[in-house]
């Protein structure tokens, strides 16, 4: 063997040598040295607000109970309204007036106030024109509470003659009284008291 063959040999041993530690280098095992996957991110761009609570499930809102509240007296649009006191109901079909006494108060969840009615039967003496709570009689009782919006206020209760159906007396007065109530609400004023006490002494 000549030396050029030699040389050619070293050279053609050392490229394969190269090769084979290239090759050796792409196949290392690098899962010891592999990066953690990065954690996918929701992209919102391009969604509404709305997407984002999409994303868990849904939860049903509880079902609403009805509560019904009672009452005496309540306000509504300005006006004081207590037990006993005569509304006025207009019906749609022929128009006329119809007069009723508030027996209660009802307000449901919704703040929504309705009344329950006494009918007033008019007599033979009842005016056409305006109200007489002399001249009108108690009628049946309205077992469906009716909405305060459909009812127009007319007067308190005059006496115990609408609240009180065996009154141990007759009250008529002489003409209508409107406009008062009778119970009276609020302290007595103490110089009224001591002007009665001294007058009477």
């Amino acid at each position: 063997m000549t030396a050029l063959e030699s040389e050619v040999l070293d050279s053609s041993m050392k490229q394969s040598k190269q090769e084979i530690h290239r090759r050796s280098a792409r196949l290392r095992n690098t899962k010891y040295k592999s990066a953690p996957a990065a954690e996918k991110k929701v992209s919102t761009k391009g969604k509404g607000r709305r997407h984002i609570f999409k994303l868990k499930n849904p939860i049903k809102a509880p079902e609403s109970v009805s509560t019904i509240i009672t009452a005496e007296s309540l306000f509504y649009k300005g006006v004081y309204y207590q037990i006993g006191d005569v509304v006025s109901v207009m019906d749609e079909q022929d128009g006329k007036m119809y007069y009723a006494q508030i027996r209660g108060f009802i307000q449901d969840q919704y703040c929504e106030k309705s009344a329950a009615l006494t009918w007033l039967i008019p007599t033979q003496a009842s005016p056409k024109d305006c109200f007489d709570p002399a001249s009108y009689i108690i009628g049946p009782e309205e077992d469906l509470p009716r909405k305060m919006e459909y009812l127009e206020f007319i007067c308190h209760a005059p006496s115990e003659y609408f609240k009180s159906r065996s009154s141990p007396f007759p009250t008529v007065p002489t003409r209508p009284e409107k406009g008062y109530i009778w119970t009276h609400v609020g302290p007595t004023p103490a110089i009224s008291i001591k002007e009665t006490v001294t007058n009477n002494l």
